[in-house]
């Protein structure tokens, strides 16, 4: 009997320690099967275009971006770029003239136009870009621009002057509008982007965002690097957004996307985020919020 006592004790203990674990993350892969940082480590490095897909407010998809990002420059060095949606393409020589040391913190941060959460979530990254020259691209669309295509379509577009489409991708834009993300945000309302115009504006004025990030990705990724992209993850849920625009701009890529999601439990993938992205990163629906 006494020979049974220890390892009940042993067994006891141990499940009461994974009771008491707390995991502030897990990754999984396109399929639902748990996976390592180890291995997206891997095939990040090996791919042309990495996709990371944060939750805006998430400390952890922010903590992992820039944890990803130097381990990928250690393993790379001045063969990775890195790019942002929080940063809109006519912000690129401000972004260009702090990274290189040309003009200070203050002016930078006073005339960025930058994102409420810059401090905490964003700044890290840009500030180890400038350690150590790491090319940062502002890819996103000027914000007044996907306004006209909200209020006008992308007939609008055609309205703009020579030099505010050089902030833009070629005209015409492909959009197919049979895209689940895309038809998916016909549901979603018109909010937030003043007035309410054709509701068919409305997945338009996010496909001008995908277009661009896609278009300026591409015009800054030379043989043989690596572009890591951070932006909301909605832009390349479902290998749509983005990776759509990518793949329509130039077919062939190598491709790897990460999406953010929050559950109620990390211990496994629910069915409605398979196949989000090749890995999936789960973070407990109670983390704390950056803002």
């Amino acid at each position: 009997m006494k020979k049974l006592i220890l390892p009940i004790i042993m067994i006891a203990f141990s499940l009461m320690a994974m009771k008491a674990d707390k995991e502030a993350y897990r990754i999984f892969d396109q399929k639902g099967k748990k996976a390592s940082y180890a291995k997206l480590l891997r095939q990040a490095m090996e791919a042309d275009v990495v996709l990371f897909g944060e939750l805006h407010n998430n400390p952890i998809c922010h903590w992992l971006q820039l944890e990803l990002s130097k381990d990928m420059f250690n393993e790379k060095g001045e063969q990775v770029v890195f790019g942002a949606e929080m940063f809109e393409r006519d912000g690129q020589l401000i972004l260009d003239e702090y990274t290189e040391g040309v003009i200070s913190t203050k002016n930078f941060e006073s005339q960025a136009r930058l994102w409420p959460n810059y401090e905490t979530d964003y700044k890290p990254l840009v500030e180890f870009a400038k350690e150590n020259n790491i090319p940062f691209i502002a890819t996103n669309v000027p914000r007044r621009y996907a306004s006209v295509t909200f209020r006008q379509g992308f007939e609008g577009l055609d309205e703009l002057g020579e030099h505010a489409k050089m902030f833009l991708p070629p005209l015409p834009v492909p959009y197919d509008p049979e895209l689940p993300g895309y038809k998916a945000m016909l549901d979603m309302g018109a909010g937030g982007m003043g007035g309410r115009p054709s509701s068919d504006n409305f997945p338009k004025a996010q496909a001008i965002k995908d277009a661009t990030m896609a278009h300026f990705i591409l015009e800054n990724l030379a043989e043989g690097q690596v572009f890591i992209h951070y932006h909301g993850t909605y832009h390349s849920n479902n290998f749509e957004g983005i990776v759509w625009y990518l793949n329509q701009y130039r077919p062939g890529l190598n491709i790897m996307t990460i999406a953010s999601t929050e559950q109620a439990s990390v211990d496994g993938l629910e069915e409605e985020n398979e196949g989000l992205a090749d890995y999936i990163l789960v973070i407990p629906e109670t983390m704390t919020k950056t803002h």
